[in-house]
């Protein structure tokens, strides 16, 4: 089975963490017998120019190898902020011609798309053109924050009814689609996993000692991408509490992770005097990542909405208990006190659920083996399930049914390297009344 990974999200030499998740997914499965993978994770065009941060696109390799597998980073046209209702459609036409030479020495069996829109769209209309299947992976906010858009969860609406199968990484995203009107049938759970070689304890006393933590100190950990969606303020604002009910306790907060929130957490991280009391770690590799989750006594996670979140199980995985929101997949992972509390997402809820989370003991190897049961390789294969199941015919929906809205983009039929013929009934339409 011959796979074409096609999304935007892919790890590269200038941002080598992000959608780490969907790298561990196919890397695993690329070590099934008979899985072959090459990956086309596009960037957006920017000149070689230090004007701003977008720079940094220029200097994404155009070709690079990861974990063994061949990716190709071709450019696409995109204007930040206009036109995002064309994304999927400029995507598919600038990264065209590169798939067409892939194509022919790798001449692959379905696309693999990660994230709904704009990836997914364009994937669907690479499918349509290649005349191949296409599966689509649904993330989380690709759902639950582009959904709330009139325009865009149109379009949402036409990848999810046009591709063959979709992925859902929890149930909670998967009923999202649902009230999208897109068949029960058609979406297919997988959650996300971990990895256990990666991810393991280390002693508390060694690994603050390799990081520079105090050892007496009470450590709370937050990692992900620095947005107002994740929370970092609200759990800010948690351990300012704390620290007014108990001044003398010696709570440490540590953030990893960067993002363009960043300013404004470290502004109230000043409001709130908690300058002795967190850190910021910035971007920490994967490789050193387990070493901060078996430094804390807690890992807390104060997010608005998540599909399947891995820093999670990564947490678990090395012996650190959580304190979440119950929001999206998180309470698919979270079952039980046993592994976690949840909270709702206010400073005085997780204030407290932090509380009693560093008063209550804890079994860390119930936590391990917990998180050992959600490996990738499980996720490999249920992949690869869903794979097989599409390639031979036997998915319940095909996914090719017309979406009627108002105005016609007919950008695909005018461009150079597309026949009118090449996309079936593929015409894009885009609304603009709300809904």
């Amino acid at each position: 089975m011959n796979v074409l990974v096609f999304t935007t999200l892919y790890p590269n030499n200038v941002w080598p963490e992000q959608g780490v998740f969907i790298k561990e997914r196919m890397s695993q499965f690329a070590l099934l017998q008979g899985c072959d993978v090459k990956v086309v994770a596009p960037v957006p065009y920017f000149p070689d120019l230090k004007v701003n941060w977008r720079w940094r696109f220029s200097q994404v390799a155009r070709m690079e190898m990861r974990d063994g597998i061949e990716v190709c980073h071709p450019r696409y046209v995109m204007m930040p902020k206009l036109g995002m209702t064309l994304y999927g459609v400029m995507m598919f036409l600038s990264v065209l011609a590169t798939v067409k030479r892939i194509q022919k020495k790798f001449d692959f069996d379905i696309i693999d798309a990660h994230w709904v829109y704009p990836d997914g769209l364009a994937a669907v209309l690479l499918g349509r053109f290649f005349k191949k299947p296409v599966v689509v992976s649904a993330r989380g906010s690709d759902i639950n924050l582009y959904g709330q858009f009139p325009l865009i969860r149109r379009l949402l609406r036409y990848t999810l009814h046009k591709t063959d199968r979709v992925i859902a990484v929890s149930r909670a995203l998967k009923m999202a689609m649902v009230r999208l009107g897109i068949p029960d049938s058609k979406i297919s759970v997988i959650p996300n996993g971990v990895d256990t070689k990666k991810f393991y304890p280390l002693s508390r006393k060694e690994a603050r000692e390799k990081l520079g933590v105090p050892g007496d100190a009470k450590v709370i950990l937050s990692v992900g991408h620095l947005t107002p969606g994740k929370g970092f303020d609200v759990v800010m604002r948690a351990i300012a509490l704390l620290l007014e009910e108990s001044p003398q306790e010696n709570l440490q907060l540590i953030i990893v992770g960067d993002g363009p929130f960043r300013k404004a957490l470290e502004k109230t991280g000043s409001i709130l005097n908690l300058g002795r009391n967190v850190s910021f770690r910035g971007n920490v590799s994967h490789e050193e990542l387990f070493l901060l989750y078996s430094a804390a006594d807690l890992f807390c996670l104060a997010s608005e909405m998540e599909g399947c979140p891995n820093v999670i199980l990564e947490s678990l995985a090395c012996g650190t208990p959580v304190v979440a929101t119950a929001v999206g997949g998180i309470p698919e992972i979270i079952q039980s006190d046993e592994f976690g509390l949840l909270a709702e997402r206010n400073e005085t809820k997780i204030a407290g659920a932090i509380q009693a989370a560093l008063r209550k003991s804890w079994q860390s190897r119930d936590l391990i083996q917990f998180a050992k049961q959600h490996s990738w390789e499980q996720t490999a294969w249920a992949v690869r399930h869903v794979f097989e199941s599409v390639l031979n015919g036997k998915n319940e929906m095909s996914g090719r049914g017309a979406l009627s809205v108002d105005t016609t983009i007919r950008a695909t039929t005018s461009h150079p390297g597309v026949k009118p013929d090449d996309l079936g009934d593929a015409d894009i339409t885009v609304g603009y009344k709300r809904t």
